[in-house]
């Protein structure tokens, strides 16, 4: 056997594979799914006492851009 024959699937499809989950994003982009992470760290940073709120403004703004 040679060691293409031994893979789990075709060398071809991985590319496809990689395009296609790169182009989520770009699909999404009109979304908040591309916002969410700029959001989730503004919740999370939000909860550190008397810098929180200073810290997550930029982080809100970011995720105001991307909408």
């Amino acid at each position: 056997m040679t060691p293409e024959h031994t893979a789990p699937y075709p060398s071809r499809v991985a590319p496809w594979l990689r395009l296609g989950t790169a182009l989520i994003p770009v699909l999404l982009c009109g979304c908040s799914v591309l916002a969410a992470p700029c959001r989730i760290s503004a919740a999370v940073v939000k909860t550190v006492p008397v810098v929180g709120k200073a810290v997550a403004v930029p982080l809100d703004a970011c995720a105001d851009i991307i909408d």
